[in-house]
């Protein structure tokens, strides 16, 4: 059976040229370094990274771990939009030239490896964990809390989460105010709130209920467009902002179902 033009186009190989911009941490810039692959149908972007980094350049930094789009470490601006390189096909960008960079919504520490401190600071503060008044239960627990499949529905979407940080980067809130908490840790707060074992929402709602929290979002959408995991922060945030209004000015108590 002869192969059609577009199988036999896809069985070849293309020279690919990836231009790395690396953050040189001394001089506090970034500097292009340009690297030549031969890339096939297969090749993801981690993978030339990776196969630069042990033929080409053992210099180069680079953050990644399962590549196969579950940790979400190997995040990076390619071609100017936040994606995860081990999710990114070489072919599907259709250039010769990749352009990878370090996320602009972290700080960078080496090449493209960013430090995700800041990040992780900004999650634990909206208390991203199940909240029960009764203490006793983090020891001992004689109930179990079962749901049903409406309860579950009502947190799942944003509950897929990897903490890649690609929404944090896309945000131009976050780019330029730093103060701002960011999606991530926003629709954590949405994800905990519609559980209905959690029994936290008025703690969370007042630690998001400042100029710098849920009211810092304008509504960009860029957060959702990136999200690897189809996870909607900016809709988390908007329903958010519903339920604060609704409680300061409905006086709404109403329970999770």
């Amino acid at each position: 059976m002869r192969c059609s033009y577009m199988e036999k186009k896809n069985q070849e190989n293309r020279n690919v040229t990836i231009r790395v911009k690396r953050f040189d941490a001394k001089e506090r810039l970034l500097k292009s370094s340009s690297f030549k692959v031969s890339a096939n149908r297969f090749s993801t972007v981690l993978g030339e990274l990776i196969g630069i980094k042990e033929a080409q350049d053992p210099s180069l930094s680079i953050r990644y771990s399962c590549r196969m789009g579950i940790c979400g470490s190997c995040g990076m601006v390619i071609n100017g939009k936040p994606r995860l390189a081990c999710e990114t096909n070489v072919f599907s960008l259709d250039t010769d030239e990749v352009i990878v960079e370090p996320m602009r919504g972290h700080p960078v520490l080496k090449d493209l490896v960013c430090d995700f401190g800041e990040f992780f600071d900004n999650h634990r503060k909206v208390m991203p964990w199940l909240i029960r008044n009764n203490m006793k239960e983090k020891f001992r627990n004689d109930v179990e809390h079962t749901q049903t499949r409406r309860q579950l529905d009502r947190f799942l979407p944003f509950s897929y989460c990897i903490k890649c940080g690609l929404c944090v980067d896309a945000c131009p809130v976050v780019n330029t105010n730093s103060a701002f908490v960011g999606p991530q840790a926003l629709a954590a707060v949405r994800r905990y709130n519609e559980d209905s074992r959690d029994q936290g929402i008025k703690q969370r709602l007042a630690a998001i209920d400042v100029k710098d929290g849920v009211w810092g979002c304008e509504y960009a959408g860029a957060c959702s467009a990136v999200c690897p995991k189809g996870v909607d922060p900016a809709l988390a945030i908007q329903l958010l902002k519903m339920d604060i209004m609704k409680r300061k000015f409905i006086g709404s108590n109403k329970s999770k179902e």
